[in-house]
């Protein structure tokens, strides 16, 4: 200090320096400030007095100033420092807490008649041309967002968030908008805030009234954003907060835009970049809005408000694929007589019958009932969680609803409806089939009297849904070749070898799930596709038997059904021996199953045809043995080598002496025949021991084993050898 007042060299340039418009700093080898101008004193708001002598990091922002001298350290020990002769944009705090930008350039200089190094810091106030770099670059953000990508509210908001806090420092932005699950408010931001400050917004976003009131009172918003929850915000380290109502173009509020601050020297700046956001919040709401308008008009009825029935299928689809076990109805109303209502009274009249219609169903409902209005006259009410058994009441609440007498012009006119009612799963997978149901119903309520209810015929829906349905999916996996086999074992009673196994057809389709065999059979019956399942069964039987010869698995012989139709079919025994050869297997290897019905209906083709296939050495087994008529006769006329009695004989075998006495007989008969005997349906220890001591050839049953697809079989038999 002693050498700056006495030297005129150093008076003399200081003297110049004193007066340049940027803030002019100059410290000694210790970090002391030697030279603090007044442009200094203007930008930091400090006096000269409060930071001579005094070390440098007190011009520093408070973060930053424990690492300060380190950092300088290091450049003086060096020699090098990358900083000194560059310019860059720092942040500098105010004496009154404000935090602002300065663009600071750094110099090493001599000092005449005193040792050591000096660093001068020369500075300028940048922070508006900043801010509006900021802000333009905010805009063009947002603006780009908005245009190009066209992000839904929720992604489009988050992104405003995310480039809000990339402009402010340490701080969190949150935009409260509309659209939440029962009309609430949505809150949007990015994970940096604190998850317990977004569930006290969430518990007490602001309702559509708060909302509105907000046109009035702008303050509002920061009431509903901050003054609410000012003890838990501060607990994060929030001191402030800037909030604003968003409106939507005619000026109708519509939600909130928040910034949460940890500085409050940034509130200024906050408030800049918020201004700069709304009209991208508004324009983002507003797109928003616009699209949920035009995603409601495609979904409801003009006239009504009602779903339409695009829409009501789509409930269905999601509430057949919720839970395995959902039970809905699906209800079908039309409006009796209700040309003669649009004949007499015109057009309006009528439409406002119809919107009545809808208002009542929408009472009755209480929210619980999906509705539509699909044409003209014609209401559809799905009601979830509605068995058939809770049907008949509801039907029953809507024509008394309906049925209320409406006033039109001083008269009097009471309406009726009649409903047809399809239940799902009973009467259909999926909304066309319950829907098309329903309308069967509706029409035979029409027709017996009107102002009633009728349910579908579930017998009749099933027969006509697999035929449809069913008959075009199993069309198309048979072309394909998308059925499978399983194989259930056959095992010796009274060495426990393996037998054989019985092949039997498995479906699972993409979409429909699991088919059961009974179901999928009857219908290839009905619709002329048995004889192709038939012949694709014999072929990956055969295929699978050689593909286990070649990999030393060991299957005796192999059981395939086969259905009536095939035996009038005097191809058949030809196609079998072609696999036979194609697969190189002796005809020992296969069985050929029949049903009784082929026995019953046999004339002398089917006789033939039975015949050629024995005569190709391959077996031919009497499946279900005992459930149909059989005739011995018949019995003995037929080149059979197996019978097979059916499961049903076996479910009580242990206690059900009369299935004991018939099960023996048949065992006799067949020994007798020359025949082998295979028992079904064998579950327990204890059956299995009575038919090992009444001397039955063969059992198939869960006891040994489920059907098993080829390669769990193939675990299976080496397990056991």
């Amino acid at each position: 200090m002693t050498a700056y007042t006495h030297s005129p060299v150093l008076q003399h340039s200081d003297l110049v320096l004193q007066h340049v418009p940027e803030a002019v700093v100059l410290i000694n080898d210790r970090n002391d400030i030697v030279f603090y101008n007044d442009a200094a004193q203007t930008l930091w708001g400090i006096p000269r007095a409060e930071v001579m002598g005094k070390n440098v990091r007190c011009l520093v922002p408070p973060p930053y100033r424990a690492d300060h001298d380190d950092f300088i350290a290091r450049h003086r020990q060096s020699g090098k420092d990358h900083t000194v002769g560059t310019t860059r944009d720092v942040e500098f705090v105010t004496a009154g807490g404000e935090t602002r930008r300065g663009r600071l350039s750094l110099s090493q200089v001599v000092r005449p008649g005193q040792a050591g190094t000096f660093y001068m810091g020369i500075m300028a106030d940048v922070t508006q041309d900043y801010l509006a770099e900021s802000i333009l670059q905010l805009r063009n953000d947002l603006l780009r967002s908005l245009v190009s990508e066209k992000l839904p509210l929720d992604q489009s908001g988050e992104f405003l968030c995310r480039r809000i806090e990339n402009t402010i420092t340490d701080c969190c932005a949150v935009l409260l908008h509309p659209g939440g699950h029962d009309g609430r408010v949505d809150i949007t931001a990015t994970a940096t805030l604190p998850r317990r400050m977004r569930n006290a917004l969430a518990a007490c976003v602001p309702g559509p009234a708060e909302i509105a009131a907000m046109k009035d009172n702008p303050a509002m918003a920061l009431d509903l954003a901050w003054t609410r929850h000012t003890a838990l915000a501060r607990a994060f380290g929030f001191i402030g907060c800037e909030a604003v109502p968003v409106a939507t173009h005619d000026g109708t509020p519509a939600g909130i835009l928040a910034i949460y601050l940890r500085d409050a020297g940034q509130m200024e700046w906050a408030r800049a970049v918020v201004k700069a956001a709304l009209p991208f919040c508004t324009l983002a709401l507003g797109r928003d809005a616009a699209r949920q308008r035009i995603s409601e008009l495609s979904e409801r009825d003009t006239l009504t408000g009602l779903l339409n029935r695009s829409s009501l299928n789509r409930y269905i689809v999601e509430m057949a694929s919720d839970r395995q076990d959902a039970a809905f109805t699906v209800m079908v109303l039309n409006i009796d007589s209700f040309r003669d209502i649009n004949n007499a009274l015109g057009h309006i009249h009528a439409d406002n019958f119809l919107r009545v219609v809808a208002k009542r169903l929408e009472a009755l409902s209480a929210g619980h009932f999906i509705i539509s209005r699909s044409s003209g006259d014609e209401f559809i009410v799905l009601i979830p969680d509605c068995p058939r058994a809770l049907a008949m009441n509801q039907a029953t609440r809507i024509i008394r609803a309906v049925a209320d007498p409406i006033e039109v012009n001083d008269s009097t006119i009471t309406l009726s409806v009649s409903i047809g009612i399809a239940c799902y799963p009973d009467d259909g997978p999926d909304g066309e089939s319950l829907l098309g149901h329903a309308d069967l119903a509706l029409q035979q309520a029409k027709s017996e009297g009107r102002g009633t209810y009728k349910f579908a015929d579930s017998n009749k829906n099933r027969l006509a849904q697999d035929r449809l349905l069913l008959g075009s999916a199993l069309h198309e996996t048979v072309s394909k070749g998308q059925l499978h086999l399983h194989y259930q074992p056959q095992i010796d009673t009274m060495t426990g070898a393996l037998y054989g196994v019985e092949a039997l057809a498995r479906w699972h389709h993409p979409h429909l799930g699991n088919i059961f065999p009974s179901r999928f059979i009857a219908v290839a019956e009905e619709t002329g596709q048995i004889a192709a399942i038939g012949r694709w069964s014999l072929r990956e039987a055969c295929r699978q038997m050689g593909q286990w010869d070649r990999d030393g698995i060991h299957v005796p012989t192999v059981a395939v059904n086969l259905s009536a139709a095939h035996f009038g079919d005097h191809s058949v025994p030809e196609y079998i021996a072609g696999l036979l050869r194609t697969y190189d297997l002796t005809p020992d290897r296969l069985t050929v199953e029949i049903t009784e019905n082929v026995m019953m209906e046999s004339g002398q083709t089917t006789h033939d045809v039975l015949q050629a296939i024995r005569d190709l050495g391959v077996g031919l087994s009497m499946d279900d043995f005992g459930t149909g008529y059989s005739s011995l006769s018949r019995l003995t006329r037929l080149p059979l080598t197996e019978i097979k009695i059916d499961r049903s004989f076996i479910n009580d075998f242990e206690h059900d002496t009369n299935a004991q006495a018939v099960t023996t007989a048949v065992i006799g008969i067949g020994n007798r025949l020359g025949m082998t005997v295979v028992t079904e349906g064998v579950e327990t220890e204890q059956q299995r021991q009575l038919l090992e001591d009444l001397k039955c050839d063969v059992m198939q049953g869960y006891l040994f084993a489920r059907p098993l697809p080829a390669d769990e079989l193939e675990k299976w038999i080496r397990a056991r050898s």
